[in-house]
């Protein structure tokens, strides 16, 4: 759990239901279903029309590593790519096989495959940069709905409080009436605004940055996995990482 994630989201709600009570306000004035259902079912409803069903679903189902960042060890890493080499070393590359079956993810058991398969270096390298290239290409495309959604929430927001002053044009003669129009108007605005500064960009950010992260992993094991087809002494491999640790 990633325990930055939490407290930073709370603060900020945390900091807003603050500011409201401070000078005499009260939460309740910024709970308006009405406002509520028009800017996230608008905001969805556009992220889904712009995005599909597929590149939707990926994004949504990505949100978990903001909080659940996918698990980076270097000293575990390490051990294992110093096992891969020093195996491959001693005992030929065939002898990578057994690590390739207990792989914990599908690329590294990708390039484990080609290393015992015997394919060319420059050829293993050429594979797992497409490979990483069209998982990029994937990932940044779930993670523009959460950019989506912070560019078209303020929007709609915007709307929804068009939608209030309307009501309260509609009611000017039933002044009992005027006070939900004109809380929708104004809590809409905070909803769009507050979604898209608080939630949804700050989401997007968060993905990008571990997806960078990923990428830099991969690359990495791409350079291990060439190394060793190429027959590089473990050393010269150790060397090479070092370059990604600074």
């Amino acid at each position: 759990m990633d325990w930055g994630s939490v407290a930073g989201l709370a603060l900020a709600l945390g900091a807003i239901l603050l500011g409201q009570g401070m000078d005499g306000g009260k939460i309740a004035w910024l709970v308006q279903p009405a406002a509520f259902a028009i800017v996230v079912g608008a905001t969805t409803g556009a992220v889904l029309l712009q995005s599909g069903r597929g590149c939707f679903v990926r994004g949504v189902r990505m949100v978990r590593w903001v909080f659940s960042p996918p698990l980076e060890n270097h000293r575990v890493q390490l051990r294992e790519i110093s096992a891969w080499s020093g195996a491959a070393r001693r005992e030929g590359l065939l002898s990578l096989e057994r690590y390739m079956l207990a792989a914990h993810d599908r690329f590294t058991a990708k390039g484990l495959r080609l290393i015992v398969d015997g394919v060319d270096p420059e050829q293993l390298r050429e594979i797992l940069e497409i490979d990483i290239s069209s998982y990029e290409s994937e990932q940044r495309q779930a993670i523009k709905v959460w950019e989506a959604a912070g560019g078209y929430a303020p929007t709609i927001g915007i709307l929804g409080a068009v939608l209030g002053l309307i009501q309260v044009m509609e009611n000017l003669s039933d002044p009992a009436r005027l006070g939900s129009g004109i809380a929708v108007a104004f809590v809409s605005t905070v909803y769009g605004v507050g979604l898209a500064n608080l939630v949804f960009l700050p989401i997007g950010n968060k993905l990008k940055t571990l997806l960078n992260r990923e990428l830099d992993s991969r690359q990495m094991l791409t350079d291990v996995f060439a190394g060793i087809a190429a027959g590089d002494k473990p050393r010269v491999i150790e060397e090479r990482l070092a370059s990604y640790r600074r």
